[in-house]
């Protein structure tokens, strides 16, 4: 005997074996319906008991999209590409189409058609192989549902064992299906749930990735061609095989036509012209695919599963509409910005993160890099989200963090102090000498506190720790504005304060630029912290709002502190940086970041060796950080914070900046003595 012989015997015998399961679930299950009321309602509650929950489910819910603050699609997130449609968004034309090619008797059974497996074993017995199924359409439903559901490959083989138990499973929560669920439903679910090659699961995928149209608005050829596409999607592919596609169509047009749901003349003009598809591609599919914000997406993805408490599962099949707070205008002039100063594919990385003040919502998060692909094939690829990891220092920076510290303790801004250059100080240790430092630049001996942040003043600040008696204040001002010492390369705040790290004010501490971002829009935002956030809402397919597996509501909503700082000791700081950025200044060193015509305050900084280079500046409306560093290892950047970051915050802000009106700060309020 051949193998073809030997498979196809082996097929006839197992549709044999479901005639027998078929007339076996209709005399146990069925007949005592007609017979006993009692017994019907016994039995009808049996079958009901059976069903999994995957069968009870409503229709899988599909694609999860990811909207930026426009509405403005950034990527989707799905594990199968589906897209649900109501039975109203389905023509009759394609329930007519497979009811005719699948399950001709679809509307007479109860959800198992012995006669129709008798029909198709003669058939096949005739044809001398398998050219009719015996199954119907409530079964292949439940055949696909517990398939496309199982976690494990056992599950799926289970699903689809060739053998007389599953057989009779299948039948029996088909028939518990049909007393659960009326045809209509059953004809959606399914056409909700089929595999239509390519790629697309469900109608509406596939009606978009082989015609781009909805599925509401196929036509009759085009409606043959995917309800044919159900029992082979590869063989009978419009897009790899369009002459097997062409037949397996005229097919189900002639069935159509025997059966009376179509005239003659139109089987006729529908066979006239071969398949015309109009491929489109599936869906964007994850971060690696986002539109817009490739990083900013990754840092989403985090933030959804690390800190909110969803799953990977629940974002692949839930369906839901992510409302994130990216800003397509921010992000495309932040990427624009960063590549034309620092290039793709160069060894330091140009990174600018943008956030809101008041609210924490992150609008842009841009990199000279591409998010998601080989680092060892491209040097200008990255899968780490830069913007959010801490590497390198931020250098002066931190200097404000200091001056936070001593005006919450009551020191005024005009606060002189006289130091020599180098300055050795008398509270901080280095080893097992005092520690010192000298200035980066020539300064007067004596300073204010204003004037020593403006000009930078590293023997001032070094002596301002020095009044403060440690770092402890300096330290809790930074956690206070938004700074996380937590991270992966990080020292913690505990031990920086046990260590009494005088070099905390140069800021020596690998920093996250979105931190150092969201600190300074504390000061925007006269005061109050917000942890960033980069989703607004999360909500179903009824825009009812998301849970976690435990039925806990999604927490998207701001996280803020009012007076995590002083409005006073905020506005004192604000008016002093906006010396360092604004023209007419002597000793500024932030010159480069200024907008003609807007109010900008702003601070450089520059880690030791030249390691990295920093600018954070904010308005009223905007804070957000530049820095230029190399990630993997150590390399002089050739420059200060005052060059190229400044000038990349000046590019990216210019155009967001020029298209709404000025915003002032408030006034400065009284702060200290």
């Amino acid at each position: 005997m051949t193998e073809r012989r030997r498979t196809t015997l082996g097929t006839l015998t197992r549709l044999a074996a479901s005639v027998v399961v078929a007339g076996a679930l209709t005399a146990g299950m069925l007949l005592p319906v007609v017979g006993a009321t009692g017994l019907a309602a016994r039995e009808s509650a049996s079958l009901l008991e059976a069903l999994p929950v995957e069968l009870t489910d409503q229709t899988p819910h599909g694609n999860t999209t990811v909207l930026a603050a426009d509405g403005s699609v950034i990527t989707q997130f799905y594990e199968e590409n589906r897209t649900p449609v109501t039975a109203e968004q389905i023509p009759d034309v394609v329930r007519q189409a497979l009811i005719a090619i699948e399950d001709n008797r679809f509307y007479e059974h109860g959800g198992v058609d012995a006669q129709g497996t008798l029909r198709a074993l003669a058939t096949n017995l005739a044809a001398g192989g398998v050219v009719e199924g015996g199954s119907t359409l409530t079964q292949q439903l439940v055949k696909q549902t517990l398939l496309q559901t199982a976690d494990t490959p056992e599950e799926a083989a289970a699903a689809t064992e060739e053998s007389v138990g599953r057989k009779l499973v299948e039948a029996r929560l088909a028939l518990a299906l049909e007393e659960t669920y009326s045809k209509e439903e059953i004809l959606t679910r399914y056409l909700n749930i089929a595999y239509f090659g390519a790629g697309a699961y469900g109608i509406q995928a596939a009606a978009q990735r082989y015609f781009s149209v909805d599925a509401a608005a196929l036509t009759l050829p085009q409606a043959a061609t995917l309800t044919g596409l159900m029992r082979s999607p590869a063989v009978d592919s419009p897009l790899a095989s369009p002459e097997n596609a062409q037949a397996r169509r005229d097919q189900v047009l002639q069935r159509m036509t025997d059966l009376g749901t179509i005239s003659e003349q139109q089987r006729v003009e529908a066979t006239s012209a071969p398949v015309v598809t109009v491929p489109s591609q599936n869906p964007p599919n994850g971060c690696i695919d986002a539109s817009v914000g490739g990083f900013f997406c990754a840092y989403l993805l985090q933030h959804l599963t690390e800190e909110l408490g969803m799953t990977q599962q629940q974002l692949d099949d839930g369906g839901y509409t992510i409302q994130t707070t990216l800003r397509p205008d921010v992000q495309t002039a932040g990427d624009r910005a960063v590549v034309e100063s620092v290039p793709m594919g160069d060894s330091l990385a140009g990174m600018f993160t943008a956030v809101q003040p008041g609210t924490g919502h992150v609008l842009a998060m841009a990199v000279n890099r591409t998010y998601g692909c080989d680092a060892a094939v491209d040097a200008s690829c990255e899968s780490v989200v830069l913007n959010d990891a801490a590497s390198q220092g931020s250098g002066s920076t931190y200097k404000v963090f200091t001056a936070a510290a001593a005006l919450a303790r009551g020191f005024s801004p005009q606060h002189t102090i006289t130091t020599t250059d180098p300055y050795v100080s008398q509270v901080f240790r280095d080893g097992s000498g005092r520690y010192d430092v000298g200035n980066a630049g020539s300064y007067p001996d004596t300073l204010t506190m204003a004037d020593a942040l403006v000009f930078s003043s590293n023997t001032y600040f070094l002596a301002l720790e020095d009044a403060l008696g440690s770092v402890e204040g300096p330290v809790a001002a930074a956690e206070a504005m938004g700074m996380d010492f937590d991270r992966p390369n990080q020292t913690s705040a505990q031990q920086i304060v046990a260590e009494d790290r005088g070099s905390f004010t140069f800021g020596a501490e690998p920093t996250s630029p979105l931190d150092l971002a969201g600190a300074y829009a504390t000061l925007a935002a006269r005061g109050t912290q917000c942890d960033p956030t980069p989703v607004v809402s999360v909500v179903d397919r009824e825009g009812v709002p998301a849970t976690l597996l435990d039925g806990t509501p999604v927490d998207t909503g701001p996280r803020c502190v009012e007076g995590a700082l002083s409005p006073a000791v905020a506005d004192t700081l604000t008016e002093v940086l906006r010396r360092d950025v604004e023209p007419g200044n002597p000793g500024q060193t932030g010159a480069r970041a200024y907008v003609p015509g807007h109010q900008i305050a702003g601070k450089t900084g520059t880690s030791q060796n030249a390691l990295s280079a920093t600018f954070v500046g904010y308005t009223p409306e905007y804070a957000a950080s530049v820095m230029v560093l190399n990630p993997k290892e150590n390399e002089d950047v050739g420059g200060y914070g005052g060059n190229r970051p400044a000038v990349i915050w000046n590019d990216a802000l210019t155009p967001v900046l020029e298209a709404a009106p000025v915003a002032p700060f408030p006034a400065a309020g009284a702060a200290g003595r």
